[in-house]
């Protein structure tokens, strides 16, 4: 089924993403989790993307696994960086025989150069001279190469790179105006910096679905990856609670899941009509928050 067609549908949604294993040998037990995860009856899920490796490979049978045995709709991550014109055909031909109808189009991290300014062996940048130099590219080769059901990526606080907001903006609105279908956001702390960018979308003109990233801290190590992949604020309350049960999993844990809750219950009620939850393969936190939460859905849903 399209994302689309459930958003259409549904008066609020629920879904989770998970990443693939980075070694082959820890494959089932992602598949274990992954089969955990749709038993708590999401909307659908989504698969990562990664540069290269096992994780490459396993993005699309792993989403054509949540659709045939865990009954759920899959959500294939796919990056343009690196890749050339042919290899991104390739792609969405093995997306569609697979029966992978729904892609979140991205443009993927550049990798890092070493000290002497070299790339990672096998990384080329013909993918910029082949037109793919954004993910707005990607979602265009993707709707000439199948009739798919595309998303995207949106940072609330900017994308990292971008010079300020409002190019941020017109970038996000090219990606729309090339095809995408809906928007999930990067994983963001503070809802009210949510509320802004999306009346800063509206009075751009973009109307499409968006869906709220969620990032549960549930490890103190998780902040300052979230700081650089999502350039989110951390707000003081937070920090307060990473701070109090740094060495204390289980409190910290608990406390990361109660604040995650507390944020979806401040979207849901203010109006926003998707949750994506990022799992970081963890049915339990997944299985907490949903506890949490499952009459506020059913009720929004009824």
């Amino acid at each position: 089924m399209k994302i689309s067609d459930i958003l259409k549908e549904k008066k609020l949604s629920l879904s989770f993403e998970i990443f693939p294993p980075k070694k082959q040998s820890s494959y089932e037990s992602v598949i274990n989790a992954a089969m955990k995860l749709c038993s708590f009856n999401p909307d659908f899920m989504s698969i990562t993307y990664g540069a290269g490796g096992s994780t490459k490979r396993n993005t699309v049978q792993i989403a054509e696994e949540l659709q045939s045995k865990g009954k759920v709709t899959a959500l294939a991550h796919l990056t343009c960086v690196g890749a050339s014109k042919s290899e991104i055909e390739a792609a969405a031909k093995k997306m569609a025989e697979a029966g992978i109808e729904n892609v979140l189009a991205l443009r993927g991290d550049i990798p890092q150069a070493d000290e002497r300014g070299n790339m990672p062996e096998g990384f080329v940048d013909a993918w910029k001279e082949e037109g793919f130099a954004h993910a707005s590219d990607l979602v265009a080769e993707l709707k000439k190469n199948g009739d798919f059901c595309i998303g995207g990526a949106c940072y609330p606080e900017g994308h990292p790179e971008s010079y300020n907001r409002d190019i941020d903006i017109d970038n996000v609105k090219y990606k729309v105006e090339a095809g995408c279908d809906f928007l999930t956001t990067q994983m963001f702390f503070d809802n009210d910096m949510l509320y802004s960018f999306l009346y800063r979308l509206q009075s751009k003109g973009i109307h499409v679905p968006v869906l709220a990233g969620i990032m549960p801290i549930t490890q103190p190590s998780q902040i300052k990856r979230m700081i650089k992949l999502s350039n989110a604020y951390i707000p003081r309350k937070l920090l307060m609670i990473v701070d109090r049960f740094q060495d204390s999993p289980e409190a910290l844990m608990q406390a990361g899941i109660a604040y995650a809750t507390d944020q979806i219950i401040d979207l849901i009620s203010n109006g926003v009509r998707g949750i994506h939850i990022y799992t970081m393969n963890k049915p339990n936190v997944a299985e907490a928050i949903v506890s949490n939460i499952n009459s506020i859905v059913k009720a929004v849903n009824a």
